[in-house]
């Protein structure tokens, strides 16, 4: 299983991506973390696939509401591409697409079988833990059943073991909601990795680094 979560984009370690990859080619990239926002949703999509560009990858956006309830069309597309990209946004929104489609159980059994590379920033790496719980002090559950027509879900994927807190110490989290989140792990024991904007958790077959930018 190979996983490059970050806090935002790349973190700083745009080239561990690349290691983890090989040879940069076809990236689908997955938006729907912002489909509770429509009228930002394009610019979204563009703000990823520039980067992604710039790196040496060829961006194709993949729309799970495409998908929803066609978990076996969605493992044929995706088996054509090397590596999935999931960009943030709301975490909760994005998990519930994930059921929709299937995703969530068609992409733990790509990177089981380590068929590609997933690799998400901010809701793209929290959805991978074991719950979501916390995170509404960040993302509102409420944005969810508008958006899909399906009720939150508070489970994660379960891929990692312990929960993902980012956006430490970020402008983008200028009331502080990450370090809230962080206080209430760290107060409850719970196991988890606290991640600025330049940190990277990497996972490549048995072995997990933390990358500190």
């Amino acid at each position: 299983m190979r996983l490059f979560l970050a806090s935002y984009r790349f973190g700083g370690f745009a080239d561990r991506l690349a290691g983890l990859v090989g040879t940069p080619g076809r990236v689908a990239v997955i938006p729907n973390a912002c489909d509770a926002w429509p009228d930002a949703w394009a610019s979204a999509v563009t703000s990823d696939v520039k980067p992604l560009e710039q790196q040496g990858y060829s961006p194709d956006v993949l729309d799970l509401r495409e998908y929803a309830g066609q978990p076996e069309r969605l493992e044929r597309h995706l088996r054509g591409f090397p590596m999935v990209w999931v960009r943030g946004g709301n975490t909760f929104v994005l998990r519930a697409q994930f059921a929709r489609s299937g995703a969530d159980s068609v992409l733990p059994a790509l990177l089981r079988e380590d068929a590609l590379v997933y690799a998400g920033y901010s809701a793209g790496a929290c959805l991978l833990g074991p719950d979501l719980h916390g995170l509404e002090t960040m993302d509102d559950p409420a944005e969810v059943l508008p958006t899909t027509g399906i009720e939150p879900q508070w489970d994660g994927l379960g891929l990692v073991d312990r929960r993902l807190v980012v956006h430490l110490d970020s402008p983008t989290d200028p009331d502080g909601d990450s370090a809230a989140m962080l206080a209430h792990c760290v107060a409850d024991g719970i196991p988890h990795w606290a991640l600025t904007d330049n940190d990277v958790v990497l996972v490549d077959g048995d072995r997990t680094e933390v990358l500190r930018g």
